[in-house]
């Protein structure tokens, strides 16, 4: 059993959001258009290598999918993918895990802070919160974007200071989650369930859960109906 937080820090995509709902359509949208437009010809990169980079900056992102592209052919599809995700979350697309808003809202009426830290850009952070009902939960989205910082270890000390936090679980399914919590003297609560990283991907965390509902169990809270 630990002991109940002030706050809870969490990562967006694979913790809070089923990214590829989202992502997948607006990645082979994006590569029709690339293609389309004769910026990029060639097969659509195999879908697992965005899958695997989940949690990465976007131009680390890039450089995995399209290894031996320009930095003019990475930038136009990056600029193309972000297009099609906006556009697409706008549309509906997209899912959160089962039970994130009910948890997220059981966690709150027992006095924790919620924030979100992502590696993702400000207007898609936001844009899924918003688009999601999860938004007015939060007391603030940060994201690497907005901040322009280099690190999630860096983005989530900007946090904390920001905030007078002084006890907090970082809550998130990648190794820089882990990184960002254990850098940071948090405890760290990996999520074992989307299952996009590799075998050893949340080695150092405190504990591993394989749905978010089991949360409020770590500190003996009541228990989400979906744990």
């Amino acid at each position: 059993m630990l002991q109940k937080p002030e706050a809870m820090i969490f990562d967006m995509d694979g913790t809070l959001f089923q990214t590829e709902t989202l992502l997948l359509p607006a990645y082979h949208a994006s590569f029709d258009k690339l293609k389309g437009e004769g910026t990029y010809t060639g097969e659509t990169p195999d879908e697992q290598i965005i899958l695997g980079c989940l949690g990465m900056l976007l131009p680390q992102i890039w450089q995995r999918v399209l290894p031996d592209a320009s930095d003019e052919v990475r930038k136009r599809a990056d600029e193309v993918f972000i297009h099609y995700e906006m556009e697409y979350l706008e549309q509906g697309f997209g899912e959160l895990y089962p039970g994130v808003k009910e948890t997220l809202e059981l966690l709150k009426s027992q006095g924790i802070r919620l924030f979100v830290a992502s590696n993702g850009l400000e207007e898609y952070v936001k844009g899924v919160a918003r688009k999601k009902g999860i938004d007015g939960l939060f007391e603030g989205l940060f994201s690497a974007g907005e901040y322009q910082t280099a690190s999630k270890v860096n983005l989530v000390r900007l946090l904390l200071k920001k905030h007078g936090l002084e006890t907090a679980w970082m809550v998130g399914d990648r190794s820089s989650d882990v990184e960002a919590g254990l850098g940071n003297g948090l405890t760290v609560i990996g999520c074992d369930y989307a299952g996009f990283g590799e075998d050893d991907e949340l080695k150092g965390a405190h504990v591993r859960i394989r749905s978010f509902g089991e949360l409020p169990q770590l500190y003996g809270g009541l228990a989400s109906p979906e744990a």
